[in-house]
């Protein structure tokens, strides 16, 4: 007779603190999971920066060393439908330039359908009115992207969203100049 085995035990969660990006066209909600990716707070509202100096991405290129931060979810909003827009195609440009400058930080894109509705209601029901929505609407919105994101983890044990696979530069042939008088 054989003995009982035990049951395998499940994967455990991986532990350290987790940042969301809520990116928008003028900013970027930050928030921030404890160091278990038990529960998801708000951190910051990044303004985006027009003038394409990068000054939002270095901003959220600090936040992740101040944070420690183990990976990154960007949410990537779809349509109900599943498809995707402009909206999701800038979502995953952004994405893609972030992950550049965090590597080796993982970047994930997770779906976020509704998680500014959802952070509209949310300030609406807590009592904040329409204008004073936009302070905190976005940092709001990125808690929802993660708390979403953790909770499909611990359910299912596997990372959430897909991995931003960041596309190797293509390399460069060194230029070889030719003086006059050189041998060929």
């Amino acid at each position: 007779m054989t003995p009982p085995t035990e049951p395998p035990e499940p994967e455990r969660m991986r532990r350290g603190v987790r940042l969301a990006l809520d990116v928008g066209t003028v900013r970027v909600g930050v928030a921030a999971s404890d160091p278990t990716g038990l529960l998801a707070m708000p951190v910051t509202t990044v303004r985006r920066d027009p003038g394409r100096q990068g000054l939002d991405l270095e901003q959220i290129r600090a936040l992740v060393t101040e944070h420690d931060a183990v990976e990154v979810v960007v949410g990537l909003p779809r349509a109900m439908s599943g498809q995707e827009g402009a909206s999701a195609q800038a979502a995953r440009a952004y994405a893609v330039t972030v992950a550049r400058m965090i590597f080796p930080v993982p970047v994930r894109l997770v779906d976020e359908r509704l998680s500014t509705v959802s952070a509209h209601r949310a300030l609406h029901a807590a009592g904040r009115r329409g204008r004073s929505h936009r302070a905190v609407v976005d940092q709001v919105a990125a808690v929802t992207i993660l708390q979403s994101a953790l909770d499909a983890e611990r359910a299912t044990s596997a990372p959430p969203g897909e991995p931003v696979i960041v596309p190797e530069p293509v390399p460069q042939e060194p230029e070889t100049r030719r003086h006059e008088g050189d041998a060929e």
